[in-house]
């Protein structure tokens, strides 16, 4: 064990009534912020319940930690990532295009692909990602993209299709 936990470990806790407890910054902070301070905004990138940092292992997403803060706070974030449409309401005001000449290509059904449908884009899925072609057949699925293909790639063949 390093110094600084052999001292923490020698911590003791006063829960008397109006007592202030002295805490470790970087723990839960950002529900401090939000429970302490009435005008902080509440944002959240994502609401993604697992990550994939390997292809082999999905890990504990942004969400759980999201999850957390609303919880231990009672109030729920402004999500300005996928699916949310937050960021394409900000880009179509500065852009001025028509959603409908748009298409929305990821690897995700239930962030890329949803994120599309709400936007009223076109959808592309690219199985290479996160997605696999099982879990876009499953019955049970119920976000289905416009498209799909194996890879990115294979996007050319499409256009070459449409055009």
């Amino acid at each position: 064990m390093d110094k600084e936990g052999q001292e923490d470990g020698k911590k003791m806790v006063d829960l008397k009534e109006n007592r202030f407890f002295e805490h470790d910054r970087g723990v839960m902070y950002a529900t401090l912020c939000i429970r302490e301070n009435p005008e902080c905004l509440f944002i959240a990138t994502n609401r993604d319940a697992v990550g994939h940092m390997t292809d082999l292992q999905e890990w504990a997403g942004a969400g759980c930690m999201v999850a957390a803060v609303c919880g231990s706070t009672q109030k729920e974030p402004v999500v300005v990532g996928k699916p949310s449409t937050f960021m394409m309401e900000f880009l179509l005001k500065k852009l001025n295009v028509d959603t409908s000449r748009m298409c929305m290509v990821g690897d995700r059904l239930d962030t890329d692909i949803l994120f599309g449908h709400t936007a009223g884009c076109k959808t592309l899925l690219v199985l290479s990602g996160v997605t696999k072609l099982p879990a876009l057949q499953d019955p049970k699925n119920c976000i289905l993209p416009d498209y799909y293909v194996d890879k990115l790639s294979d996007m050319l063949e499409l256009l070459n299709l449409c055009s």
